[in-house]
């Protein structure tokens, strides 16, 4: 048996994707935009954490998230946000017996993949690859056409331009990040 375990450092900064349980034609975050916003906004009310870049896709969610100075639960924040926006869409989902039995919706994957930000080039290239990611699964041409994404306030900051990312980006490296 493998023993998995997660880093967990007070204060640190973190890269997540976090996926839903079915996703082919599966446009439910994006469908249920405000319900979402306002889970992370109830979560982040009740276990404060930065939110540095975002990506809301149909089917999953890219983000950094730095947590404060004492604290390193991610793991109860994703779960308080899943189950937040769980409870506030309808109830339309194929749920397995193991989720019945556990009293679980079926909308999301039960676990998520965590990544800890070791230094500036990590974190620019997890920030890059959240805000190319749109152009990455097809659902559109420019960065800068996907609403659900914090590169819009890194343009206003002027982290990045408007046209960043249209033909200055080599796919190659914006593969997977595992």
């Amino acid at each position: 048996m493998t023993d998995y375990r997660r880093t967990k450092i007070s204060g640190a900064c973190y890269f997540f994707t976090v996926n839903c349980n079915l996703r082919l034609n599966n446009n439910i975050l994006i469908e249920n935009i405000d319900s979402l916003r306002y889970s992370f906004r109830k979560t982040k009310h009740r276990h404060p954490f930065q939110i540095d870049a975002i990506v809301i896709l149909p089917e999953h969610i890219h983000c950094i998230l730095t947590l404060p100075k004492d604290d390193f639960d991610y793991a109860k924040r994703w779960s308080l946000i899943k189950s937040e926006f769980s409870r506030m869409i309808p109830k339309n989902e194929k749920i397995s017996q193991s989720r019945l039995k556990r009293g679980e919706r079926g909308i999301w994957q039960r676990r998520f993949w965590e990544h800890l930000i070791r230094n500036e080039k990590d974190y620019s290239r997890h920030v890059d690859y959240i805000h190319w990611n749109p152009v990455k699964h097809g659902h559109v041409k420019r960065v800068s056409d996907w609403p659900y994404s914090s590169f819009h306030q890194f343009v206003k900051r002027g982290e990045y331009s408007r046209d960043w990312g249209w033909n200055n980006i080599d796919e190659k490296e914006y593969g997977e990040m595992r």
